[in-house]
């Protein structure tokens, strides 16, 4: 009934992410901001946007075996409120077991949680051409109960104005991606 009267359920809370805080966008080139210039990523963006502390933390060609290990150093180095979690593009690029990468985001998940850091989920397509995000990052989110994104990466892949190559955004794009993130951190109450 309400979803057919138009109501929606309200996006999972975040803490509230205050002016010395910090955001940690992680992740691959998506997040590095590949196929855009200096201060177009995602990331910037959002800082931009928000008025907040974005640490942008992606290494380009990473896949999420590399990340896991990577993370918990990042989270130790800047300390996040929240963290924005957009990875395993190049592991499905490159047809690794999607039960793996699932379960590394889990652990990636888990160890953020572990140290009190609130979790935004955002999914990537398969690399197809009627690819959509697969279903492990919204099964992952209801898990445990994370806001999440699955739909902007994907409509911006297939709009060719928003991407610079098959894979990445260019700078519209990013910005259109920051904006839809900064949407749910307001919705999901950290902003």
């Amino acid at each position: 009934m309400l979803v057919a009267a138009g109501c929606r359920e309200r996006a999972p809370l975040l803490p509230t992410v205050d002016d010395g805080d910090v955001i940690l966008a992680f992740g691959d080139s998506l997040t590095y901001g590949t196929g855009a210039g200096a201060g177009e990523s995602y990331p910037a963006v959002l800082g931009r946007i928000t008025g907040r502390t974005v640490i942008g933390a992606g290494v380009p060609g990473e896949i999420t075996d590399e990340a896991l290990r990577r993370l918990p150093g990042a989270l130790e180095e800047h300390r996040p409120k929240v963290l924005l979690l957009c990875i395993g593009g190049n592991d499905l690029l490159r047809g690794l077991d999607e039960r793996r990468i699932a379960a590394n985001l889990r652990a990636m998940i888990q160890q953020a949680r572990a140290r009190d850091v609130g979790v935004l989920l955002i999914g990537v397509p398969k690399p197809r051409l009627i690819g959509g995000t697969p279903a492990f990052y919204a099964d992952l989110a209801e898990e445990f109960k994370l806001p999440y994104e699955g739909e902007v990466v994907r409509e911006l892949l297939y709009d060719n104005s928003t991407k610079s190559d098959m894979v990445h955004p260019n700078a519209e794009g990013y910005r259109l991606m920051a904006e839809a993130v900064a949407k749910l951190l307001r919705d999901s109450g950290a902003l």
